[in-house]
């Protein structure tokens, strides 16, 4: 029977010359019948990864672009991350602010990207504190026992020791005994005078890791808990005024036109206004009300017990109270004009998580600033207009 052409014609033949081209067969012409030929050259490893280079390097440029920022090495490194996920926290918050329509600036970049060194490795510091924490309590709370068990053992001896010595028959043998039981009784009193040092020891040494948890979660620059120290503060007050039947507010503040106080005055300057802000804002807290510095020029406040006008009327006060000074660098003798700062409040447990809170106080805060600057929003008293762009 004679061989039947091949029928390029049918949907078949068609999803044929497609595989060959996958798999890089290469397909007869007219002059060599139909032998069909294997293409046995191996891939160009460009044509594997080179356009997977060019996305990237696309991507990376349009990070740059869309946020304006400079060429530099630094930017590169954190485009670079960004764009490649090794730094989801900083790319979150790059998105966060893009979406509040504020600048991603060198600065700014830099502020948030020590932060988050920071925060590292204080996060390190802290779980290392820890856990040597709670090793040196198991120990000390052993060496304690030790001690006790030494002390009864040696009274037990003393006795003994008394009883051999008032016995009458062999007395040779009951004074070698009486030998034998004082050097045990020598040993066990300096071991226990070592377990009372060991003691002593590990009680400076706890000292020590309290001061060293302190560190880890205090901002360097205003002494205030740190964005780390907060998160603990909340959860703890949110949990015990839960408990307590007590009321809970969260409050964000950010200072107005810091980006001009830094452009006009340098860094250091600015530097200074964080914590005059910090110092005004840090005399309302107590034993009931916390206050941090949440990062960069933003300050988190947790009121609880206080309702929230009261606590907006607190907040109002410290935010009236720095509006009126007029600060002077006095590093150049240049007026910093009208320091302001802006704040949105929520109450925590009218939301059902503890994220849902701090997005309403954010969206108040947000709000605030939408309608002028220089003033206290309350999250679910905002107008009509400001809630819209909030």
């Amino acid at each position: 029977m004679p061989a039947r052409e091949p029928d390029h014609s049918t949907p078949t033949a068609g999803l044929t010359a497609g595989w060959r081209a996958w798999l890089r067969l290469k397909q007869s012409t007219a002059s060599d019948a139909d032998d069909i030929a294997f293409d046995m050259t191996a891939p160009d490893p460009r044509e594997l990864w080179v356009p997977a280079k060019r996305r990237l390097l696309a991507q990376v440029a349009d990070f740059l672009i869309d946020h304006d920022l400079e060429i530099l090495p630094f930017t590169l490194s954190i485009a670079y991350d960004c764009v490649t996920g090794g730094s989801p926290n900083l790319a979150q918050q790059i998105h966060e602010r893009a979406q509040k329509g504020l600048p991603v600036t060198l600065r700014w970049l830099e502020d948030a990207h020590c932060a988050q060194s920071r925060d590292a490795t204080a996060e390190a510091i802290a779980s290392l504190v820890d856990q040597l924490e709670h090793g040196m309590f198991d120990f000390g709370r052993t060496v304690a026992q030790a001690r006790d068990a030494t002390g009864t053992y040696s009274t037990a001896l003393e006795s003994h020791v008394a009883d051999l010595h008032s016995a009458i028959p062999g007395p040779e043998l009951v004074a070698r005994l009486a030998v034998l039981t004082r050097q045990m009784l020598d040993h066990t009193r300096e071991v226990e005078s070592d377990m009372a040092r060991s003691e002593a020891r590990i009680s400076q040494l706890q000292s020590r890791l309290d001061d060293a948890r302190h560190l880890a979660n205090q901002d360097h620059l205003t002494g205030l808990p740190n964005r780390r120290a907060f998160d603990a503060l909340y959860d703890r007050e949110l949990r015990e005024a839960r408990l307590a039947g007590e009321t809970l507010c969260v409050a964000f503040c950010d200072i107005d036109l810091f980006k001009r106080i830094n452009d006009t005055h340098g860094h250091p300057a600015g530097d200074r206004v964080i914590r005059y802000v910090a110092d005004t804002l840090g005399r309302i807290a107590d034993a009931r009300c916390h206050v941090a510095r949440h990062g960069g020029e933003e300050f988190a406040v947790l009121l609880r017990g206080t309702s929230l006008a009261d606590a907006w009327a607190r907040l109002d006060h410290a935010r009236e109270e720095i509006a009126q000074k007029r600060l002077v660098n006095r590093s150049s003798d240049r007026p910093f004009g009208r320091i302001t700062f802006s704040g949105g409040i929520a109450d925590a447990l009218a939301f059902a998580t503890k994220s849902d809170a701090l997005k309403a106080a954010d969206e108040a805060l947000y709000a605030a600033k939408s309608a002028g600057r220089n003033r206290i929003l309350i999250a679910g008293d905002l107008p009509q207009t400001l809630r819209v762009v909030a």
